[in-house]
């Protein structure tokens, strides 16, 4: 779900991940723009926003009074700092940070220079409505036989922890970890922001009670995470890692400092979105503050745009500032304003006419995170953003009418539309939708809930395929439904795989709706796959080919594998009430976000 959402990636590329070949790449960013993938925008705010949400913008209750980009921080401090303890200055809390434990205003953890941004938000009214323990109950303990899920759970646990303390003696601060050669990776697609990995992992490590290492991924952040870059960043990516982290890791602590910088991260994102229609750039430059005004023949990609909606709507909500808000509100309006060929919504967009670039479909990379952010946008709002859910529903019908299919082998599949010709192949991106699909059943008109359900559970049969069909039983990038060969690829460049989550999300979110125990398993020989193919000396590296039991490994430790793979597998292992689906939303790169559990929101959500 991201850049590394993107069909066609060439492992050893140097913007890791998610990113298409540099080629497509390139030729994206000097002209139709570059390609990162999933999600979603959307519209009405989220929670309840104050009336300049309904015409012009109170000024006092701006960031700094308008949204330009933040003022650089001083430097770090000199020397580490090493923290034991789930929190700094705070209240005293239980072992598991319940319901009323932390603070709902004031400064924490500022260096000089630093000032905390307004705040009005109150924490602990937010903890209080949370319908269960964020970290749950362990009741599985009790139920099952030798604590057999609680050793399995240990076990990817301990995965976590190798993950991590890899990353942190080799790369500390980079990037990425290439555990290959003991080193770390920056890459270009940050525009020159530190740390991936580490703002990634705050929420997998507080979710596993690793808390020697959450409090080092906390230091590191105070001390070292400086937002005064000046390069050409992935406005989706910088999204759904950097700002998605800092979210989830304020409502999981109610630590200012994530707060704090989360905003201001955010105002820099907001020069991407002056285009003529409002449809933000695939990319912003921090130096200049933008990056020019969009050309003609330039395009911006649906999932890229369309990944915004839940954590812009969470930036208005804890800085006060409606301009967040308004900005997805915008491409929310757009989209319903323009034509959709029968009813489909293509890939690509052109931010200065508002028109379709070109007419491909799909609901893999390019396309993927649009649809999640829509379904979920409704379940954030407790089901008041009507809007969302209607969206959601009619995109769905209109893919299942003209991108369905059922394989000679029995095997349901989501094929690529171009212009009305198919392409009969999946991307292991498009295998989040079996989870999607899932999560949305619920809400479905009666007469189709048990439809979704069982297409939920067929799309998620055939992306296990695609791993069970393979030498080493990981997943490759793409699979092709011809010629006689069902759920395999069928060239060398699209048999790689690179640590990536979307078929364990899938395996996650059906278990928790069915309790079937064949996603466990499932889930357990990826675990061990994991650990035969992709586990190094100094942490986990994809592999180039999956059809190989002698893979040779990629040298990349992808920061998403610490934030979805490994969290995905362990709330696969743990019970429904840690995390619980009824008060958190997960972003498209694994980071919980609240549901809005306030009832005096309603009038905002039906605000379009």
């Amino acid at each position: 779900m991201h850049m590394r959402k993107l069909p066609g990636f060439v492992p050893p590329s140097p913007w890791g991940l998610r990113l298409p070949q540099k080629v497509l790449f390139l030729s994206f960013l000097l002209g139709p723009r570059h390609l990162l993938l999933r999600g979603l925008l959307l519209a009405a705010p989220f929670f309840p926003i104050q009336a300049p949400l309904l015409g012009v913008p109170d000024p006092a209750a701006r960031l700094g009074g308008d949204s330009r980009s933040p003022r650089p921080f001083p430097g770090p401090r000199a020397g580490p700092r090493h923290r034991k303890g789930w929190l700094r200055r705070t209240r005293p809390t239980g072992p598991r940070e319940e319901a009323t434990a932390a603070r709902g205003s004031g400064v924490a953890a500022l260096r000089p220079g630093e000032e905390s941004i307004p705040f009005s938000f109150d924490f602990n009214a937010f903890r209080s409505r949370l319908r269960h323990p964020v970290l749950g109950t362990r009741t599985d303990e009790s139920k099952e036989p030798q604590s057999q899920v609680r050793a399995q759970r240990e076990k990817i646990k301990e995965m976590m922890r190798f993950a991590w303390q890899s990353y942190r003696r080799y790369a500390m601060g980079k990037n990425e970890l290439r555990p290959l050669t003991k080193d770390g990776y920056e890459g270009s697609m940050f525009g020159g922001l530190r740390g991936a990995t580490v703002i990634d992992s705050l929420d997998t490590l507080y979710l596993m009670e690793l808390k020697e290492e959450f409090q080092e991924a906390k230091a590191w952040v105070e001390e070292s995470f400086h937002l005064n870059v000046s390069g050409e960043a992935s406005l989706f990516e910088v999204n759904i890692r950097y700002i998605g982290g800092l979210l989830s890791a304020y409502y999981l602590t109610g630590e200012e400092v994530f707060r704090m910088k989360a905003i201001k991260l955010g105002e820099k994102l907001l020069p991407a979105f002056n285009t003529p229609t409002g449809i933000p750039k695939g990319v912003v430059n921090f130096k200049s503050g933008s990056w020019g005004w969009a050309t003609s023949g330039s395009s911006s990609v649906l999932a890229e745009f369309g990944s915004l909606h839940l954590e812009f709507l969470h930036l208005t909500e804890l800085s006060g500032n409606p301009i967040f808000a308004e900005k997805v509100r915008n491409i929310r309006k757009v989209l319903r304003k323009i034509d959709k060929p029968l009813g489909l919504y293509p890939n690509f967009l052109s931010p200065v006419s508002g028109n379709w670039v070109q007419h491909h479909v799909s609901i893999g990379g390019l396309g993927d995170s649009f649809y999640e952010y829509l379904i979920k946008s409704w379940l954030m709002s407790a089901k008041t953003d009507l809007e969302a859910k209607n969206m959601y529903y009619e995109a769905l019908e209109a893919i299942e009418t003209y991108l369905l299919n059922v394989s000679p082998g029995g095997l349901t599949y989501f094929a690529e539309w171009r212009g009305g010709i198919l392409d009969h192949k999946m991307g292991h991106l498009a295998c989040f939708s079996g989870g999607m699909l899932s999560l949305g059943a619920e809400d479905a008109k009666e007469e189709k809930r048990a439809h979704y359900q069982e297409l939920a559970a067929q799309i998620t049969r055939t992306c296990h395929e695609s791993y069970a069909r393979s030498d080493t039983k990981l997943g490759p990038e793409a699979f092709w439904f011809n010629n006689g060969r069902e759920a395999e690829a069928t060239q060398l460049s699209e048999s790689y795989y690179i640590l990536r989550p979307e078929v364990v999300e899938s395996y996650m979110y059906l278990w928790r709706q069915t309790h079937d125990p064949i996603y466990r398993n499932w889930g357990w020989d990826v675990v061990l796959a994991l650990e035969k193919y992709c586990r190094t000396d100094a942490g986990f590296s994809g592999i180039q080919d999956v059809y190989s039991t002698r893979p040779n490994h990629d040298n990349k430790q992808q920061s998403f594998f610490l934030a979805e793979t490994l969290k995905y597998l362990y709330l696969l292992f743990s019970e429904d009430d840690t995390f619980s689906l009824e008060d958190w939303v997960f972003n498209t790169e694994a980071h919980p976000l609240p549901v809005n559990h306030s009832d005096s929101s309603s009038q905002a959500w039906h605000q379009h």
